[in-house]
């Protein structure tokens, strides 16, 4: 499950503004704002939709022992 510090690294990685993953994921401006900053308990399947926004755009999660985000590593040409 995607930790509120784990969609802001995520997001600040892309550059990209709530606004811009709130949409491209179906829910709010106001309602990802809740969730990054802890204050909400999302559903399983809003966190699936914001989790799919980042992985199209090449960001992983790892969820070892911290949970963590980082860009996919691009294969040598």
């Amino acid at each position: 499950m995607l930790k509120p510090e784990q969609i802001r690294g995520a997001r600040a990685m892309l550059g990209l503004t709530q606004a811009e993953v709130a949409k491209r994921a179906g829910i709010s401006t106001t309602g990802l704002n809740n969730i990054e900053r802890g204050s909400s308990d999302p559903k399983a399947s809003t966190l699936t939709a914001i989790q799919q926004v980042f992985e199209a755009a090449g960001v992983e999660f790892t969820n070892g022992g911290e949970p963590g985000v980082k860009l996919r590593r691009k294969d040598p040409v």
